[in-house]
């Protein structure tokens, strides 16, 4: 099975490679340029660079790092920057000949077709940090999947990491194909983690398509003896995990903390550690390094049945409290209000409101009804509208239609409604 979806993906992306390999890869534009190329990845290397500030201090030049999909390069370039050896892998040899082009001036980056779905040119614990991005989601095969990721683990040395982003999103389909790919669920993934003894660190976005996960390799058989904490562990202080304020409200987008903890044993994660805020328990999604004052950095989600008012948040060890509690102070949610936060072109992401190839990309918020949700261009309903929920909070859903034939080029008012109420209107720039 796995040498058939190899084989697959190669075909596939070898022509993805040929027809357009950096708008296949960045999903921004086709014929984009190198410089906007490269710019597309910006945002990623920022989230990378902020994970690998858990490495442990030392020779910059001594690291060596791993990307899983490198593709033509894009984020390799940048990232090459931060150690003394990198390595790219793909499964397709014509994304690896336009890699090897772009990194042609960088001696300490390397490239490699992956002949199979594993990493066997790499030998065990070589790597410091292996990461992925926008490769697994395009993944048919679950198979493949967590057989990278315990690949990965493989080659990674004992302390090291691994950041890489997984399709989350709920199940759809009973076949995925090297496009929209296999999706892996919190709970497979937390055991996978227990099973191969990776110590999780970050778990964000959770059932969405951009779930973003941080990964610790610990020695073989480390989540069996883990123990409780002995070191006095205390809150030193709460805020809102989004806008810093010292309260959160009990539902909606701003529904999570930051709690700054003193004396947070290294061998805590998101599986072994807990919080609960008012008697529930909360969802981790991040634990930071420890800081230079001792302070760790612990975010989560509040659970959905916290109360209002002021609430003790406590923590906890595999269900055993630990520390002392602190008080927080959770407000009713304010009421939400639909509304559209981006648009663009449905191909060329970064055209904004000039419509080039007659389709429109829609992304609205707040909305808990979008099949109420419908458009118009100068009076004209628009055509094959479909959506789907990118994000379940705040919500978050993703729009697609098509311009009616009988709208022309030029300069046209898109008018949107949700049932009753009116979103606003935005000027489209049609130009084909």
């Amino acid at each position: 099975m796995s040498e058939q979806v190899v084989e697959q993906m190669r075909a596939d992306w070898n022509a993805r490679a040929t027809e357009d390999a950096n708008y296949y890869v960045a999903f921004g534009r086709r014929d984009q340029d190198e410089e906007g190329f490269d710019a597309t990845g910006d945002e990623i290397v920022h989230g990378l660079k902020w994970e690998m500030r858990r490495l442990p201090e030392g020779n910059q030049r001594a690291r060596r790092a791993l990307e899983i999909g490198c593709g033509p390069g894009r984020l390799l370039k940048p990232m090459s920057a931060f150690f003394g050896e990198i390595h790219g892998v793909d499964i397709s040899d014509q994304m690896v000949e336009r890699a090897r082009a772009r990194l042609r001036g960088i001696p300490h980056a390397h490239v490699h077709v992956a002949l199979r779905s594993n990493l066997e040119m790499f030998a065990d614990e070589s790597f410091d940090f292996v990461y992925s991005y926008a490769v697994f989601q395009h993944i048919p095969s679950r198979e493949v999947v967590l057989g990278y990721l315990a690949e990965a683990r493989r080659v990674l040395r004992v302390g090291g990491l691994m950041r890489c982003q997984i399709n989350g999103l709920p199940e759809t389909a009973a076949r995925y194909d090297t496009w929209s790919g296999v999706r892996i669920s919190q709970s497979e993934l937390e055991g996978f983690c227990r099973t191969h003894d990776f110590q999780m660190l970050a778990l964000e976005g959770v059932s969405t398509q951009y779930m973003w996960v941080t990964l610790r390799k610990r020695e073989t058989g480390w989540y069996e003896r883990a123990v409780k904490p002995e070191e006095f562990v205390t809150i030193r202080r709460i805020t809102n995990a989004e806008t810093s304020e010292p309260l959160a409200p009990a539902r909606g987008r701003y529904a999570a903390l930051a709690l700054w903890v003193n004396n947070l044993p290294t061998d805590c994660d998101l599986l072994n550690f807990e919080v609960t805020v008012g008697g529930a328990r909360g969802r981790l999604t991040y634990i930071g390094p420890r800081e230079r004052d001792g302070l760790t950095q612990v975010n989560l989600r509040l659970p959905s049945e916290v109360g209002t008012g002021l609430q003790l948040v406590q923590l906890g060890w595999c269900g055993e409290p630990i520390g002392l509690p602190k008080k927080v102070r959770i407000v009713p949610p304010p009421a939400m209000v639909p509304r559209l936060i981006a648009l663009s072109d449905g191909v060329n992401l970064v055209a904004g409101n000039r419509v080039e190839t007659r389709s429109v990309k829609l992304t609205l918020e707040e909305v808990t009804q979008p099949e109420f949700f419908t458009a118009t261009i100068d009076g004209v309903p628009v055509e094959d509208l479909e959506y789907f929920c990118t994000d379940p909070l705040p919500p978050r859903f993703e729009v697609n239609f098509r311009i009616p034939q009988e709208v022309g080029m030029g300069s046209h008012l898109l008018d949107m409604r949700l049932g009753r109420r009116r979103l606003g209107a935005v000027s489209l720039d049609i130009v084909s």
